[in-house]
């Protein structure tokens, strides 16, 4: 079935600092009204009542082309750097991001084989399997669909960053450490350390991945991954923190190893007292 409906929705879970709800909310309708006046669509805020600090943000975008002008809209992501720097911000709805091809094609060929699923009354009645049974020799296991992809509506930043210290370059520590960034619009951005001969001209994982991440547009985010192989968790650096908190706000940071995870921050509580254009 076609869908005929050009619009798509966004629906964003937002938690807003303690005591910075008015001032959010302000900019919530500022938000509204430049997307509107520029064509893009309209946005609504819908307060949680439980949960006094909770809101949920639903932006109705005209079409996926308006969305993903409103992306690179200078003037747009600044207003949402605003919003980001109040609250934490997960996404719940993105009806822009790209389809998952490799899903689809998944999806295409669980649809097929419908009609040769066993169901009701149309079980075989006799075992025609091997007389070993169905389990595989050596413990062994097919990976389906299901193992293939975490659950629906979340995105593996930890697996990304692991995936992208593997290209880092550290000729001279060996230290290799990679990164996740997640940009509002769902879009992860990857990064790995990069040393240098000089030393000191050596960039950080971290960094690597929010210069990358504005170089292509975006300016909003969410929450980030770092990954390096150790046993203690391996948190950013001071210049890290402050170029994090510059562009990204009070992100949320994940600190991982090869295998664990090892804890979850606010970058707030890593910088404390960050140096900013507010002291400008």
């Amino acid at each position: 079935m076609i869908d005929s409906d050009p619009s798509r929705l966004s629906v964003a879970l937002v938690d807003v600092n303690e005591g910075r709800e008015a001032e959010y909310l302000a900019l919530e309708r500022a938000f509204a009204t430049l997307i509107a006046n520029k064509g893009y669509g309209r946005a609504s805020t819908v307060r949680d009542e439980a949960l006094p600090h909770r809101f949920y943000s639903v932006r109705h975008w005209n079409t996926a082309t308006a969305a993903e002008q409103s992306h690179g809209d200078p003037e747009v992501q600044a207003a949402m750097t605003k919003l980001y720097q109040l609250a934490r911000v997960t996404q719940v709805v993105n009806g822009v991001r790209p389809a998952d091809h490799l899903r689809l094609l998944m999806d295409e060929r669980r649809a097929r084989a419908e009609a040769d699923r066993r169901t009701g009354f149309d079980r075989r009645q006799k075992d025609g399997g091997r007389p070993q049974g169905e389990r595989r020799a050596g413990g062994g296991r097919r990976l389906g669909p299901r193992r293939l992809r975490d659950r629906p509506g979340e995105v593996d930043l930890v697996g990304a960053a692991r995936r992208a210290r593997e290209n880092a370059d550290a000729a001279f520590s060996h230290f290799k450490v990679g990164a996740a960034l997640e940009a509002a619009d769902g879009t992860i951005i990857s990064g790995c350390n990069i040393e240098n001969a000089t030393y000191g001209l050596t960039i950080c994982a971290e960094r690597v991945a929010m210069f990358k991440a504005l170089s292509e547009g975006h300016r909003a985010f969410t929450r980030i991954a770092i990954v390096a192989d150790t046993e203690a968790p391996t948190p950013p650096c001071g210049a890290c923190r402050q170029i994090l908190w510059e562009f990204g706000g009070n992100l949320e940071i994940t600190l991982a190893n090869l295998q664990d995870e090892k804890g979850k921050h606010q970058l707030k509580d890593l910088l404390p007292l960050p140096f900013d254009a507010r002291l400008l």
